[in-house]
């Protein structure tokens, strides 16, 4: 099983298609290898939104690199879950080497990388990626081509999809709020623009500096469309997890019921591997750690009630009770994409007023803040510690942790800043002792 890309062995790679079926054959591989290779603990990593096969499989082998110097006696096996996401190649990520073209294009023009993800990621949709290329190339002046440029947007990603994923694109995000249509869809698109463009100036300019110019709401473009596309993949990812992962893991279970899974997920990889736990057959406890890094969903995903909303929970209420041991959420502050983006998105999509003149930072004190950036919330019982002295301690065997991981998740810059920041050394061993792997 060595893979000359992987720096480690037994490695497997467990591909979805985005209605979350799997690739057969890579399958029954994976199923057919843990017995053959006499894996006890299998560490299964999925990636997140903004990526693409080729950086998944380098931020796995980075990854994975330390554990078997970590537990040199373990029988390990590795597994990638490889899904179809979404890559933007303006988007610098820590270590990793940026395209030629995002070197030489700035926002909002759209470079011919992440033209090529879209279409990929969006088959069928080569005459909208054109006309959406189109008019951020040209930024028109009239409010009308704003207009015109969000009716594309949500032409491309058809937020409301067809067919098997249907039945899980009427799942709500935790604070209620349909992720079928956002409502920064429904009202001026050119306001969104703006507010979008803002929070964006903000980002790159936090001295106030960019205060005393106008920003270009095409540069609010440019982000409508990478959050129209998270809207895509927050869907995405909760299909593959739970009609594919989730199945994936019970067939395991079935074949080599001895083998401990520990379920580690980056942004909507999170949100994937919490909601393969809602698709485990009855019965399976053979997940024995999820670890979340810089978790993309609502940090109420796993209330049983919600602080603002007694009558409702979160959408894996309850789910953490599904793992034989605990749910680890691992956050930092530094993560601009969780810490601003993230709850300027969610709060469009429940508030099509937009977010002029609003202190973005205090956002995240009420219903829209996520995982990666303050960890789990309204969970009675949830322990909580810096990311030192979580390694010096024993974590609990049960229940929910927070890891304020910011001493090492911290590096990167806008808009997403710490976001990608987590190949450590220190995350691994989180990883590993969350699932008592010795």
């Amino acid at each position: 099983m060595a893979d000359p890309a992987m720096s480690v062995s037994p490695y497997w790679e467990l591909t979805f298609d985005a209605d979350g079926d799997p690739d057969g054959r890579r399958r029954d591989r994976l199923i057919a290898g843990v017995t053959e290779h006499h894996v006890r603990d299998l560490i299964v990593f999925a990636h997140g939104w903004n990526s693409d096969r080729s950086g998944a499989t380098r931020l796995y082998s980075r990854f994975f690199a330390p554990v078997p110097e970590l537990v040199p006696n373990a029988e390990l096996g590795f597994v990638g879950v490889v899904w179809p996401s979404m890559r933007f190649s303006d988007e610098p990520i820590p270590d990793f080497p940026r395209s030629v073209a995002a070197e030489s294009v700035r926002r909002p023009a759209l470079d011919k990388d992440t033209r090529h993800a879209l279409l990929e990621t969006f088959p069928g949709r080569a005459t909208v990626v054109e006309q959406i290329a189109r008019l951020l190339d040209q930024q028109p002046r009239e409010e009308a081509e704003l207009e015109e440029f969000g009716r594309l947007v949500r032409l491309l990603v058809e937020l409301v999809p067809p067919g098997p994923q249907a039945l899980f694109g009427a799942d709500t995000l935790a604070e209620g709020v349909p992720q079928s249509e956002p409502d920064m869809f429904s009202g001026s698109v050119a306001a969104v623009c703006e507010d979008f463009a803002q929070a964006l100036a903000h980002l790159e300019s936090p001295d106030g500096a960019a205060s005393f110019t106008i920003p270009n709401p095409w540069d609010g473009a440019h982000e409508l469309l990478r959050q129209a596309t998270y809207y895509a993949m927050k869907r995405r990812a909760g299909t593959v997890g739970e009609r594919g992962l989730g199945r994936v893991i019970g067939q395991l279970a079935a074949k080599a019921p001895n083998v401990r899974v520990h379920l580690v997920g980056h942004s909507f990889g999170g949100r994937l591997v919490s909601f393969a736990l809602r698709g485990l057959p009855e019965g399976v406890r053979t997940v024995k750690s999820v670890t979340l890094l810089q978790g993309a969903f609502s940090h109420y995903a796993f209330a049983a009630r919600l602080p603002h909303d007694a009558r409702a929970g979160g959408v894996l209420q309850g789910q953490q009770n599904r793992i034989d041991g605990p749910l680890v959420c691992c956050f930092s502050s530094f993560d601009s994409a969780l810490s601003t983006m993230y709850p300027l998105a969610s709060r469009m999509a429940g508030d099509a007023q937009g977010v002029a003149g609003v202190d973005i930072g205090r956002l995240l004190g009420a219903k829209w803040g996520a995982m990666g950036h303050d960890g789990v919330q309204a969970v009675p019982g949830t322990r909580a510690w810096k990311l030192a002295e979580a390694l010096r301690t024993t974590l609990p065997t049960s229940g929910c942790v927070n890891i304020d991981a910011a001493e090492v998740v911290r590096r990167g810059g806008a808009p997403a800043g710490a976001h990608s920041d987590i190949v450590h050394r220190e995350l691994a061993r989180v990883v590993l002792a969350a699932g008592r792997i010795e």
